[in-house]
């Protein structure tokens, strides 16, 4: 039996296992160990955490796998892609995970290969910037490095970035922050897989999120609603900007608006799939491709394919962040059960400041958009 590598354990990863050992490869899955769904799904567990890619690296050394592979992790992708290099497994090279996991460096690449970008600088905590000659505002201020809408910040005032910056930089691996003008705009996010670098794009979604100050999602549906003719600008939009970051290999989740003048301008790119069970559920219900399956195939050296295994539909997800969404969300599904696809288990905290302290979600699918957009 062929045997694959996995990388993170959590809800959002648990599919990637579920969906390998149905293809009959042996799961060996590293994560640190907390009570996480996949220390119960994986065929072997091990109690390593995701960044330390050296011991995972020796280990693999052992297992001897076939593929190495992750979903929805910026963190994850960065040991994905060492330890397949070390192993001459498919993955993206040094420079592409240095470009696509820190937002700083990424806004760079775009920018000196002719991709628009709003004005942007790099800040560390305590550090003096003549603000005004830098920005202008609003501006948004986040980690470099970090996903989830963790210590993320709209300001308006030159006053609230020092404060700001304090924020974003204790969210920060590498202890700094992004601070960027704030485009304005409706927010969507491209899914896409790449093959030896040939870029195939699966299909736009359409985001919805708290707003300001701290955009964290609140929900999700595909396809988009867009026209065609919009839909093949982002198509060739987000094509240029993968092959900018040197993309070749997996699945990409790219953010961006559309401005007031229709301009697609990009937020930012991850060289993996989305999160919040858009590549991992949204995508396949969406479009009738197992996404899940072809960063399987393309991590094994396979082209990936793109035999539909269901028919096409309206999908979406909707996040609780309260009793009220709570008490919403269940009117809901009573209301109309046959449209629930999954449901997630419900942890009642007592704020929700970022992606991971959400309440939890609800997964829909169905032929009336109209409905789905009613709960989101």
């Amino acid at each position: 039996m062929k045997k694959i590598v996995i990388i993170g354990a959590n809800d959002f990863q648990n599919p990637l296992i579920l969906k390998a050992k149905e293809m009959g490869y042996e799961t060996h899955v590293f994560a640190w160990q907390d009570g996480s769904i996949g220390e119960r799904t994986a065929d072997v567990f091990y109690p390593i955490s995701i960044v330390e890619k050296e011991r995972i690296y020796e280990e693999c050394l052992k297992i001897r796998p076939s593929a190495v592979v992750s979903i929805a992790s910026d963190l994850a992708a960065i040991t994905v892609n060492y330890v397949a290099a070390k192993l001459n497994l498919p993955c993206n090279d040094e420079a592409c995970v240095k470009v696509t996991t820190n937002k700083y460096e990424m806004r760079k690449c775009l920018k000196e290969n002719g991709i628009s970008v709003p004005r942007f600088y790099k800040q560390f905590e305590g550090e003096k910037v003549d603000y005004e000659n830098k920005i202008s505002l609003p501006a948004i201020v986040k980690p470099t490095d970090r996903s989830g809408s963790r210590g993320i910040t709209k300001i308006t005032r030159y006053e609230e970035i020092e404060e700001a910056v304090n924020r974003s930089v204790k969210d920060s691996f590498e202890k700094s922050a992004i601070v960027e003008e704030y485009i304005e705009g409706e927010e969507y996010s491209c899914e896409a897989i790449s093959y030896h670098g040939i870029h195939h794009i699966l299909t736009v979604t359409k985001k919805y999120t708290t707003g300001s100050p701290h955009f964290i999602e609140t929900g999700h549906i595909e396809p988009a609603g867009l026209d065609r003719e919009k839909v093949s600008e982002i198509e060739k939009t987000i094509t240029k900007a993968l092959e900018a970051l040197g993309v070749k290999n997996g699945a990409s989740h790219s953010e961006f608006k559309i401005d007031a003048k229709g301009d697609v301008k990009i937020i930012e790119i991850g060289a993996r799939m989305g999160g919040d069970c858009i590549g991992s559920n949204l995508v396949q219900l969406s479009t009738g491709y197992d996404f899940v399956k072809m960063v399987i195939d393309v991590g094994m050296g396979k082209e990936p394919d793109f035999t539909p295994i269901r028919k096409p539909s309206n999908a979406a997800i909707k996040f609780m962040f309260n009793q009220q969404d709570y008490d919403q969300v269940n009117k809901f599904k009573e209301k109309h059960p046959q449209i629930v696809v999954y449901e997630s288990e419900i942890t009642k905290n007592e704020s929700v400041v970022d992606s991971s302290t959400r309440w939890g979600f609800v997964i829909f699918a169905s032929d009336d958009r109209g409905l789905l957009e009613k709960i989101l």
